[in-house]
């Protein structure tokens, strides 16, 4: 029995000779595994769907364990992000951060519409990659359940910490002299403008997450403690975040 589902690919795996596996997220039925047979053909109908930050409407039947892919229709290649090697690498970075945090057969609506947005910024209205990869981090990791507690100093409880940090082990907001009972982490620097951002970000409705602008400074300290906060949160490194820091530095080009 076929089912239809829209869905993205957030990683593809090569198997046997023309195959892929797919992890895919998908609106209605969360994270699947899904076998792309003759995928890698030249003339594949489904090729095009079977490709990393794909959106499509996907046609899948069921055999044992495994979803199938039967055939497919392409929503949104993302191309903006796909012929930008820097915004590629990033993009995928979103990728696998979306993967570790989603669940299989669980549905996660509105972690697919934040990576579907958020591609959809870098690669069409061109914004700052900074500021969409700070506000994706934070937003994602809100909605996988660590959200960081930005209302106030964790020690003093002043709404406007003076000198504001934030600690990404503990997750709290603290001012530069409080110290933190039984502090085990790393604490990063913030200002009031890259402050009001993040609580911004965890605050708004979906259509807003980047309407907000900062300094390079503010946006710098943002995004370092976005990403930070998320590493500590995870316990885990990213290989697709090393090497879009890589391309970065070099100005997009590797030798």
């Amino acid at each position: 029995m076929h089912r239809i589902v829209e869905g993205i690919v957030l990683r593809e795996t090569e198997t046997k000779e023309t195959d892929k596996i797919l992890t895919v997220l998908t609106r209605t039925e969360g994270k699947l595994a899904v076998v792309a047979r003759g995928a890698r053909r030249r003339r594949s109908r489904i090729a095009a769907a079977a490709q990393l930050l794909v959106y499509s409407e996907m046609t899948l039947y069921q055999k044992g364990n495994w979803s199938i892919l039967d055939d497919a229709s392409t929503i949104e290649l993302f191309d903006g992000v796909r012929q930008d090697v820097e915004l590629l690498a990033l993009g995928s970075y979103f990728a696998e951060l979306t993967e570790l945090l989603t669940a299989e057969d669980v549905p996660a609506p509105e972690i697919l519409s934040l990576l579907l947005n958020a591609l959809y910024v870098l690669g069409t209205l061109r914004r700052e990659p900074a500021q969409v990869k700070a506000a994706f981090e934070l937003r994602l990791l809100a909605l996988g359940g660590f959200e960081p507690m930005l209302e106030c100093c964790a020690v003093c409880g002043a709404d406007v910490p003076e000198e504001p940090m934030l600690d990404v082990v503990q997750g709290v907001l603290h001012c530069r002299r409080c110290v933190l009972e039984g502090r085990r982490g790393l604490s990063m620097p913030l200002c009031a403008s890259s402050l009001a951002a993040m609580r911004h970000v965890l605050r708004c409705a979906p259509k807003k997450l980047y309407a907000f602008s900062l300094s390079p400074g503010a946006l710098r300290w943002m995004e370092d403690a976005a990403e930070a906060f998320a590493a500590a949160q995870l316990e885990r490194g990213f290989c697709t975040l090393d090497f879009y820091k890589q391309l970065r530095r070099s100005g997009g080009t590797l030798r």
